[in-house]
């Protein structure tokens, strides 16, 4: 796995999340509450970084996915054209 060339995302990120979107696809249709999807694919993120960072690490990417919360970027996704699995 390599960064692109602006050094921002990994190049398979793309892949990453178009097999994370049929996933949810998958499991909405099979009437899955999407508080249930979403918190397993949180628990599965969470158990990923864990065995791939410590705990400080870890801990701010939380940080930093809670900033954007309360900077008000859910509120421009919601307002996007839907799509599943892109928040």
């Amino acid at each position: 796995m390599q960064l692109d060339p602006e050094g921002m995302a990994p190049e398979d990120l793309s892949h990453a999340g178009a097999i994370v979107d049929k996933a949810i696809e998958y499991m909405t249709g099979q009437n899955i509450a999407p508080i249930s999807i979403a918190s397993a694919l949180l628990g599965g993120a969470i158990g990923m970084l864990s065995r791939t960072l410590d705990d400080r690490a870890v801990a701010q990417v939380l940080r930093s996915a809670l900033a954007s919360v309360e900077a008000g970027e859910l509120d421009e996704m919601r307002n996007a054209p839907s799509h599943p699995g892109k928040l």
